[in-house]
C-alpha cells in the first residue's frame, strides 16, 4: 500500500477472545493479544488515525494493494447516474483482477481508462473485467451489496467461460 496498514489493537478495553462453532464454550484470544479489526489505516504527524477502507475491500494486483471502494468511486465520478460495484477475482497473470458490475449500458474499460488517466490514478484501478447488468444487488439500505455483487460476477464469468 502506498500509504496505511491494517489496524491491530490491544488492551483491557479489547475482547477476550472469539467463541468458534468447532470448539463452544472455549475462548480463543486473539493472535498475540492483538485484535485485527480488518480496517486499513493512515496515521497522520500528529497522530489522527484516517480509516481509508476495509481489508476485504481491497485487492492485490501485481504486489500493489487496491482500493475496491477508491475504483468504485473513479467510476462513480465517470458515470454519477448509474450504480456500480467493483469486486476482486483470482486472476490469471497478476494475483486478482478487478471486476466491474455496473448498470451503466455503455461501459467501457476505455471510457474508464483514459478518466482515469486524466484524474491521476493509477492503470492499476482499472477493471480488467466490466459487466453490464440490469440492477446491482442492493441491501436493504439500498447500497451495493458487495457479496451478492461477487457472487454475481462469479457466475457471470462462469458463463463467459463456458460460452
Amino acid at each position: 500500500m502506498e500509504q496505511g496498514g491494517r489496524l491491530l489493537i490491544a488492551g483491557p478495553n479489547v475482547m477476550l477472545g472469539y467463541l468458534k462453532a468447532e470448539n463452544p464454550g472455549d475462548l480463543q484470544p486473539p493472535a498475540d493479544g492483538w485484535y485485527d479489526t480488518g480496517d486499513i489505516v493512515s496515521l497522520d504527524s500528529e497522530g489522527y488515525v484516517t480509516i481509508l477502507g476495509r481489508a476485504k475491500r481491497f485487492a492485490k494486483i501485481a504486489g500493489e494493494m487496491v482500493s475496491l471502494g477508491a475504483v468504485e468511486n473513479l467510476v462513480s465520478s465517470l458515470w454519477p447516474g448509474e450504480m456500480h460495484a467493483v469486486v476482486a477475482l483470482p486472476g490469471a497473470r497478476k494475483g486478482e483482477e478487478l471486476v466491474l458490475l455496473t448498470e451503466r449500458a455503455e461501459a467501457s474499460r476505455e471510457a474508464i481508462s483514459a478518466h482515469a488517466r486524466q484524474q491521476g490514478a493509477s492503470e492499476l484501478m482499472v477493471p480488467r473485467r466490466i459487466f453490464c447488468v440490469e440492477k446491482l444487488p442492493l441491501l436493504g439500505s439500498g447500497k451495493a451489496d458487495h457479496p451478492g455483487a461477487k457472487a454475481l460476477a462469479e457466475e457471470l464469468m462462469a458463463a463467459q467461460g463456458a460460452a
